[in-house]
Formats: C-alpha cells, sequence, structure tokens
C-alpha cells in the first residue's frame, strides 16, 4: 500500500519467490509495488538494517559538564539521588537551565543501568502448608479511629499463614515490645488451633532499640522460649529489609485498605470503648479468612497441636507503693489504694494493663498508661483511691502534679476551672473535692457529670447541699428479722437420747 513501509519478512518473501519469477511477480506475491522491487535489486538488505541512527536535533546541554563532573560525582557517590546532583550542578553552574533535570535524570538513569552496582535480587518463594507463620506490626494513625471521642493511638499486631493466607489482627495500644508480640502471637494460634513449623517476625526494632547487650540477649532468649512452648522455629528478617518480610508486608497495605472500608461503610470511626473496635476488627479480618476457607481448612489439617496452656505474655516485676498513695513503673504513676501504702506488689505487666498481686492475691487491675511527650511522666489516676485523703487537705488540689487526671470527667474540671474563677482557691478546692466525694459515696458519676454541664451551661455555679439532697442515698426498707430462741432444755433432751 502507498505510504506503508514494508517488512524484512517482505523482502524475504519476494528474495524466495524472485529466484522463479520475474521482479514485478515476485513484487506482486510479495505484496509491494514493481518500483519497490526494483529498489531491492540495487540493495538487497532488509529494511532493519538500513536504517540508520538519528543523530542529535539539538547541541547536548550536559555536555561541559557530564564527563568531567557528573560520572565522578555518581562513582564516588553511588546512592546520590538524580535530584541532589541536578542541585548540585545548579550550584556550580548557576547558568544550567531548570529545564535539563529531566535530561540528567534519564541520563544519570542509563548510565547507572549500564556501569551502576548490582541492586539486590527479591527471590519469590514456594510455601509449604503448616510450614511458615509470619507476624510484624503495623502502624494505625492513618485510621483516625477514636474511642469515647477520644484519639486512639494504636498498632496492630498482624499474623498471616505464607501458604492459605489466613490471619489474624491483634490491636496494640503501646509500642513494638516483646509483650505485644506474644500476646498477639498467642491469640493468632489459640483462634488459628494449631501452630506453623517456623515462626519469623521483624528485627522489633522498638523492643531492641537502646538496650543493652545483656537486655537485648534477655528478649532473644524469651523469644526463643516463647516460640520453643509452641514447637516452632524462630527466627528474624535482617533490620531495614522489610521484602524478606514479604508475606506479611504486602498484605499490611491490603488489610488496613479492607479496615477503611469497613470504616466508611460503617459511618463513623468512633467507637464507644476498646472492646467495640476490637471486635470491629475482628469482623473485618474474618471476612477476609472467609474468601481464603478452601486454603485453611488444607492447612490446618498440618499445623502442630497447641500446648496445653498458654505461656507466660506479660514482663513481671516489683514495685513499691510508696506515702503518695501509688507507685512509678516506666515513667508512669499509678495510684492505688491507700491501705497498699509501704506494701511492695508484684506486677504483671501486659500491653494494656497492669495486674498487681500482694503475695499470691491479685488485689487490683489497673489500665496500663503511657509516659507523656518530651520524657515527661504520665499518670493513670483514680480518684477513688484518694477521695478520703483529699477530704482531710483539699488545699493539696490546687497544686496536685496529677490534678488534670485526678478528675474523672471533663464536668468536674470545668467546674473546678469556674470556682477558681468565681471566688476563692479554698472555697473552691473544698467544693471540687466535696463534688468527687459525692461521686463516690452515692455511685452518680455519670449523672452528677450531666447536672454539672447542664449548671455551666446556664451561668450557675453547683449548689452543693441541693445536689447532695438530690442524689442522697435510697435504701430500701429494712426487714425486721424475729428470732425465735430455743429452750436448753432442749438439748439436755438430745444428750439424754443419744446415750440411751
Amino acid at each position: 500500500m502507498p505510504g506503508t513501509h514494508i517488512t524484512d519478512r517482505q523482502v524475504s518473501l519476494y528474495m524466495k519467490n524472485r529466484q522463479t519469477n520475474t521482479p514485478a511477480v515476485a513484487a506482486a506475491k510479495a505484496g509491494f509495488s514493481t518500483s519497490t522491487a526494483y529498489r531491492i535489486e540495487q540493495d538487497p538488505r532488509p529494511p532493519s538494517q538500513k536504517i540508520l541512527p538519528r543523530g542529535r536535533r539539538r547541541p547536548d546541554p550536559l555536555a561541559g559538564i557530564w564527563d568531567s563532573e557528573v560520572v565522578p560525582m555518581l562513582k564516588a557517590a553511588p546512592g546520590l539521588r538524580s535530584i541532589a546532583v541536578f542541585a548540585e550542578m545548579r550550584r556550580r553552574h548557576p547558568d544550567l537551565s531548570e529545564k535539563v533535570r529531566r535530561t540528567l535524570e534519564r541520563r544519570i538513569r542509563a548510565w547507572r543501568a549500564v556501569n551502576g552496582p548490582d541492586q539486590d535480587v527479591i527471590f519469590r518463594q514456594h510455601h509449604e502448608p503448616g510450614k511458615m507463620g509470619l507476624s510484624d506490626f503495623t502502624d494505625m494513625g492513618d485510621a483516625a479511629v477514636s474511642v469515647a471521642g477520644q484519639p486512639l493511638d494504636h498498632r496492630l499486631f498482624h499474623f498471616r499463614l505464607a501458604y492459605s493466607g489466613w490471619q489474624h489482627a491483634h490491636v496494640i495500644l503501646g509500642g513494638e515490645s516483646f509483650v505485644a508480640l506474644a500476646e498477639g502471637l498467642q491469640n493468632a494460634l489459640w483462634s488459628l488451633g494449631g501452630a506453623p513449623a517456623d515462626h519469623r517476625s521483624d528485627s522489633l526494632s522498638a523492643a531492641f532499640r537502646n538496650l543493652d547487650r545483656d537486655a537485648a540477649e534477655d528478649l532473644t532468649r524469651r523469644y526463643e522460649d516463647l516460640c520453643r512452648h509452641y514447637g516452632m522455629v524462630p527466627s528474624r528478617n535482617n533490620r531495614g529489609l522489610a521484602h524478606e518480610n514479604g508475606s506479611i508486608e504486602s498484605p499490611h497495605g491490603h488489610l488496613k485498605r479492607a479496615i477503611d472500608d469497613a470504616l466508611l461503610l460503617r459511618g463513623s470511626r468512633d467507637f464507644p470503648d476498646l472492646p467495640d473496635y476490637r471486635r470491629f476488627i475482628d469482623e473485618v479480618v474474618g471476612q477476609q479468612n472467609a474468601r481464603r476457607a478452601k486454603a485453611i481448612e488444607v492447612e490446618r489439617g498440618t499445623l502442630k497441636p497447641l500446648p496445653p496452656d498458654r505461656t507466660a505474655d506479660f514482663e513481671q516485676t516489683l514495685v513499691h507503693v510508696t506515702s503518695s498513695g501509688g507507685f512509678t513503673l516506666r515513667k508512669v504513676f499509678y495510684t492505688v489504694p491507700s491501705r497498699l501504702i509501704g506494701h511492695r506488689l508484684r506486677v504483671h505487666l501486659f500491653d494494656d494493663r497492669l495486674d498487681c498481686f500482694l503475695g499470691g492475691t491479685r488485689v487490683l487491675t489497673l489500665a496500663r498508661g503511657r509516659p507523656r511527650g518530651n520524657g515527661r511522666h504520665g499518670h493513670v489516676v483514680d480518684y477513688r483511691h484518694v477521695i478520703h485523703a483529699l477530704r482531710r487537705k483539699p488545699m493539696a488540689l490546687l497544686n496536685l502534679v496529677y490534678r488534670d487526671q485526678l478528675f474523672p470527667r471533663r464536668a468536674f474540671e470545668r467546674t473546678f476551672e469556674a470556682l477558681l474563677a468565681a471566688g476563692s482557691d479554698r472555697q473552691a478546692c473544698t467544693t471540687a473535692v466535696a463534688l468527687l466525694s459525692l461521686a463516690h459515696e452515692r455511685g452518680c458519676e455519670a449523672e452528677l457529670a450531666e447536672v454539672l454541664d447542664a449548671d455551666l451551661e446556664a451561668g450557675r455555679l453547683p449548689d452543693l447541699p441541693a445536689l447532695r439532697e438530690r442524689f442522697q442515698r435510697t435504701g430500701a426498707p429494712v426487714t425486721g428479722v424475729v428470732v425465735d430462741l430455743v429452750p436448753l432444755s432442749v438439748y439436755d433432751e438430745l444428750v439424754h437420747g443419744a446415750a440411751a
């Protein structure tokens, strides 16, 4: 066809037919004109060998700096980014146009393809059922989840079987600690109903960072003991090489996108409490696992049986309850009932709670706190632990270190601020302590907070006598009990009858 370039195949077909036909006939059989046939007669080379490389259409803008400056720079610093090279060239040569940036980047990329260092190679693996389980932590800050209106700073401990893709996710409130790994891993294994032969985790960088050699070896030993309890061979990928944990790193993104979709369908990212959010995560993960039901059933048959019991998923430490009515652990101060002052408590430190034991008896459970920013101590305070002492010394509230954490609800704190602005410090502290005491003794914390909010909205300060009357105890009427005493002679008759 006119205007259409002939191909090497057509030239080959023409030369074959030319052996027994005239140029016009051979050209017709090859699909081009007779004039093209006579041009081939003069130069029988196929078209691909006649194309000459196209020369430059404009001067090379990098001619003066490429060999003399750019190449030596790339050889001296192989990891240097192209944008950094361009910025340096612009600094050295202010007349260099901004438009040559893309030209420089393409030239550097092509140069590295021929002269650059060898790159790491990712080897795709074939996984056998029941062989490998992997776990890792993933941050959930982008999910913007809140609990009772407060932002939830958390991570997910994500466990996954390499063969079937069965997965489990556990909400972690702290960092990447061994306690979080032990709790999340055991929850996953008991939910699965078996254990794989091998378990691979990341390097637990947050747990090992800034630790001395003995502490790091202790964590390693505890991790190995945990895997040994379930008959798994432990391993870690090299730090900074996420692709070595590729069977869990990539599913992080898939799971987080599924969670985000479920949050959008739910219509709200706020949850009434933490257990409700954890149930939500379990539902999302359960839907993901349902899609792999056949492969999961195959792999379940190859898993190792679980041991009779779980192993420890907490850290144990001893604390001393001071005269401040609490103890400090991991830069967090916790209040406890004052009757424990002077005692030593054995604390089981979980990711989200502390179980406190006096001897062999568990005396209380506390929510786990976290240090505040800039290295400042955190506080986990229950006003019920100290309210009896505050009643005797109400002015201690004014400059109390953990005053903001003492108020159980925002309404109490706002009321105290209004009292301070309206009157004397002594009267404000006395009234605020009395309100806390009323909430504790009458068990009306939530109802009292609603009344205080209503008073503040109306521009009124709380009327303490009226509140005491409103929330006075309404005990049930006491039922009279009549006890009929038995004559002592009855016992004598019993004795004589037994002897007979």
